[in-house]
C-alpha cells in the first residue's frame, strides 16, 4: 500500500523539479486518496519498519528543495535550513488541511504556498529581499 502512495504521489507531483504546479498537485493527489496519504506520511513515517522507505522519500524531497532554492538563495546554512524545512512544512500543511475537513480547495495552495514563500524570504540574506 505505501509503495502505490509512492508512486501515486511521484506520478502526481514529480520527482524532479518543484515548480508553481507541485502544490496544487500535492493537494489533488492528498485529496484523492487521503488514507494513503496520512498512512505514508504520519503513520509510517513512525513505524521503524518503512524507516527506510520514508528516510528515502525525505532524502529525495530534500535534494530536490535543495537545487530548486538554489537558484534563489545564496549556499550556506539558511540555504540547508529552508531545504529540510520546506518540505516538512508542506507536507504538514497538507495534512492539516486534509485534518481540518479540506476548507476552501480552490485557495488552499495559494495560502500554503504564501507560507512556503514566507519560509524562502526568512532564508535570504537581511540585504536581499526579493525571491
Amino acid at each position: 500500500m505505501l509503495d502505490r502512495a509512492c508512486t501515486r504521489l511521484a506520478e502526481a507531483v514529480g520527482t524532479d523539479d518543484f515548480d508553481g504546479d507541485a502544490i496544487p498537485a500535492l493537494l489533488r493527489a492528498a485529496a484523492v486518496d487521503p488514507d494513503g496519504f496520512k498512512l505514508l506520511f504520519r503513520y509510517a513515517a513512525r513505524e521503524p519498519d518503512f524507516r527506510d522507505l520514508i528516510d528515502s522519500v525525505t532524502a529525495a524531497s530534500r535534494d530536490v528543495a535543495r537545487r530548486n532554492l538554489a537558484r534563489r538563495i545564496p549556499a550556506g546554512p539558511w540555504l540547508d535550513w529552508a531545504a529540510n524545512l520546506i518540505p516538512t512544512f508542506t507536507l504538514e500543511a497538507v495534512i492539516a488541511w486534509l485534518d481540518a475537513g479540506r476548507p476552501d480547495p480552490d485557495q488552499a495552495a495559494e495560502r500554503i504556498g504564501q507560507a512556503v514563500r514566507g519560509v524562502m524570504a526568512a532564508a535570504l540574506p537581511s540585504h536581499q529581499t526579493e525571491l
